[in-house]
Order: structure tokens, then sequence, then C-alpha cells
């Protein structure tokens, strides 16, 4: 048995009998090591070396920043001004949910993030509407997972990293994929909402309402123009941008809402810490990554593709039927971290973009957060709506094919992804 084929076969068993990834890559990567003869101290020295570079930094800080918006009234604040633009139609609270995750995507730069904060308000009042409880967690699942391809986005900030690829450029790439995605689920809501009869009642739009949810809301609408103007602005780096989000959603929630108590504060602080946990994935992932150069497994992955087909296009596909599969029960902060040193050499060598790569990456990142048994999206909906997993899970089907399509858009049409960072900071070389 080869060297890597004996490391692989460890890594699956641990996976699949239910050791925490974290460990499962640990034990693979010390294995690793041991057989070609490497000091353990590589372990040690990656661990330090992932946590020190200053932009990890921004990952915490918006979460962070995400949970005191949530809980300091701008979530709330967002979703009526969702619900006065759309008004009461065939479908409306869903077309709200996927519009206020659209929003709120652009606060908080998580996909369970935005789930949570969202469908703990819409799924409810879908409820209340006669909406079908699956269908309504379905709704927040799938929109919540926008939270990773609209910027900020911490999948976004960890593929920077890995990558070496500028993190700006990553925020813009997003946007037009994001709309993309989101006009997909809006879409397939309406379709669903319409052949169910759900929805309908309730005031019609008009603009009074909508003016008056907007005025209300202009703090909350203001926090992305401020991080995200900040950033293309010049004025601050995305860690900067992170820090002031921090500081806006304080001020925001104690002194113009008032919604923010101490209580709320320390909740949120302990809601970043957990979260912020997950970052003890960089130091085995990064390891094993950097192992894959010893045991030429970008090269041998390059030939084995290339010798099906040099299509970019096929290539894209057969990655992202690869990726959507992994992304079942891993991570996706882990499989960013594995798969990017194995495939970004071989889609260059194809002449795709890093950026384009960049964003593929993430969207079928989102696709692993609807799929069981991991999808923490589903699971986050699942909790708040009270049903089970397996509910959600077949209930979102529907909008696993908006991503799908989002994604097939992306692959096909990558000048589109690809504007808005090529008109700001011009063609990159690579």
């Amino acid at each position: 048995m080869s060297d890597l084929l004996l490391i692989a076969l460890v890594f699956t068993v641990l996976t699949v009998i239910g050791v925490p990834l974290f460990a499962a890559v640990g034990v693979a990567t010390a294995l690793a090591l041991f057989l070609i003869d490497i000091p353990y101290t590589l372990l040690a020295q990656t661990g330090y070396t992932s946590l020190t570079p200053f932009p990890i930094l921004t990952i915490p800080l918006f979460v962070l920043a995400g949970r005191l918006m949530e809980v300091g009234g701008m979530a709330n604040r967002l979703i009526s001004i969702a619900t006065n633009l759309v008004g009461a139609y065939r479908g409306s609270l869903g077309l709200v949910t996927v519009f206020a995750c659209m929003l709120f995507a652009a606060l908080s730069g998580s996909g369970p993030a935005t789930t949570a904060a969202i469908g703990s308000v819409t799924i409810p009042a879908m409820k209340r509407e006669g909406y079908s409880v699956p269908f309504a967690a379905a709704i927040a699942a799938s929109a919540g997972a926008l939270g990773s391809v609209i910027p900020p986005s911490n999948l976004m900030i960890i593929y920077g990293l890995v990558s070496e690829t500028s993190i700006p450029r990553l925020f813009l790439a997003g946007f037009v994929p994001g709309i993309v995605v989101t006009v997909f689920l809006l879409i397939t809501t309406y379709i669903i909402a319409r052949r169910n009869n759900y929805g309908g009642s309730g005031e019609r739009f008009s603009w009074r309402p909508f003016l008056t949810a907007f005025w209300s809301g202009k703090w909350a609408i203001g926090a992305p123009v401020i991080i995200l103007g900040g950033i293309y602005g010049g004025a601050f780096t995305p860690t900067e941008a992170a820090a002031v989000a921090v500081f806006y959603a304080l001020f925001v929630g104690l002194f113009i809402y008032r919604e923010l108590t101490l209580k709320k504060i320390i909740e949120s602080l302990r809601f970043t810490a957990l979260m912020a946990g997950l970052l003890v994935l960089l130091t085995p992932t990064l390891a094993f990554g950097q192992l894959s150069a010893f045991y030429d497994i970008p090269a041998a992955v390059e030939t084995a593709i290339t010798a099906m087909t040099d299509n970019v296009v096929l290539v894209l596909i057969i990655i992202g039927i690869f990726y959507i599969i992994i992304g079942t029960f891993m991570e996706s902060l882990a499989q960013i971290i594995l798969f990017t040193a194995v495939f970004l050499p071989l889609v260059q060598s194809l002449g795709v973009d890093p950026v384009l790569f960049g964003i593929f990456t993430v969207m079928t990142c989102e696709i692993g957060f609807l799929t069981p048994p991991l999808g923490g999206n589903l699971n986050v909906a699942a909790r708040i709506s009270g049903i089970t997993i397996e509910q959600v899970s077949v209930a979102v089907l529907p909008f696993i094919v908006a991503y799908v399509l989002g994604l097939l858009f992306l692959i096909f049409w990558p000048e589109a992804t690809l504007w808005l960072p090529n008109l700001v900071y011009g063609e990159a070389v690579f």
C-alpha cells in the first residue's frame, strides 16, 4: 500500500467514525510526517504561523460585528425594510426572507449567522401565514448561505490568505454572483409559494410605509456602505473595516437603537469565541496542505484530470462536483485550506483567474451548507423551526438547484464575475 493511500484511508476512517475534523486531519498529518521522516515540529511551527497573520483577526471581528448588529436591532430593521419593499403578494414573506438575508449578508460574513439572524424572525412569521414549516426553514437556510458569497465573507478571507489572492478583489467579485443567486432564489421561492398558495395577505406595496421603514433602518443600511465603501475608498484595510464594523455596531446598538445591553454584549462575545474556535482547523489543515507538495499531489491531480479533459469548463464542473460531495461532511474552512493548494495550480494552468476560482470555491461551499449530514445552515434552520434536519433537507432541494444554476453562470460567463474587480483595480496578471 502506498504512503498516500494509507494516509487517505486513515483520514477517511477517522472522519467516518466521527472523530473531530481537526483531530482527524492532525492524525493524518502526523502519520504523513512519520512516513517521510519530517520532524513533528512542523505541526507546531505551522500552528504558530497559521494564526499570526494580521488578516486572520478579520474573521472574529466580522462575526462579533454581525452578532452585535443582530441583537442590537439592525436585523429587525432590515427585515422591516424588506417587508415594506416586497409588499403582501403571493409568497411575500418568503421573498422578504431572501431579500433580508441578502442585506444581512453584507453585515455578517457568515452563512449560519445570517440564517439565525433572519430565520429566527421570519420562520415563525411564515408559520403564522400558513407556510409549510419545512419550506419556511428551507428558504431561511438557502438564503442564509448568501452570507458566504456577498461581501464581506469569512470564507473569502480564508481563501485569500491560503492562495495569496487580494481580499478586496475577492469581495468585489462576489457581488454579481451573489445577486444572480439571489434572483434564482427569489424565483424558486415565488414559484413554490404560488403553486401552494402561500402568503398574499396584508398590505400591498406603497411608498410611504417603505420610506418610513427605510428611514428607521438607515443606520442598518449604513453599515455595509461604511464597511465596503471604506475598503474600496482606500480608507482602511479589510481587517480595519472589521474593527470599524464592531464599533459601529456598538455605537448604533447602544446609542441609536438602544437595544444593546451588557448581557447581550457578553453573549455576543461568547458566541464569537465559539465561532472563532473553528480557526483551530487552520493548524493541521495548513500543515497537511504543505505536505501535499512533498507527495506531488497537485501534479498527480493535474495529470489525472487533464488526462480526461483539458477543457476548462469540464474541469471546473468536475472540481465542482468533487467539492459539493466533500462539502456534505467536511467543514468549509478545512475544505478551502486543504484543496485550494491541490486544485488552484491546475486551474491556473488552464487560464482561470484565482479570483474567479475563489468565488467558485465559496459557492460550492454554500451548497455544502445545505447538504446533510453536516449542513450548517440546515441545522440552524431546523433548530429554529422545531423540525428534523431530514425534513429541511428534502425541502431545500429546489434551492440547491438555484445555487447550481448560479455556479453554472459563473463557469460559463466568468467575465461577469471579474468585471467589477477588473473595473476598479484593473485586470490582474497571474
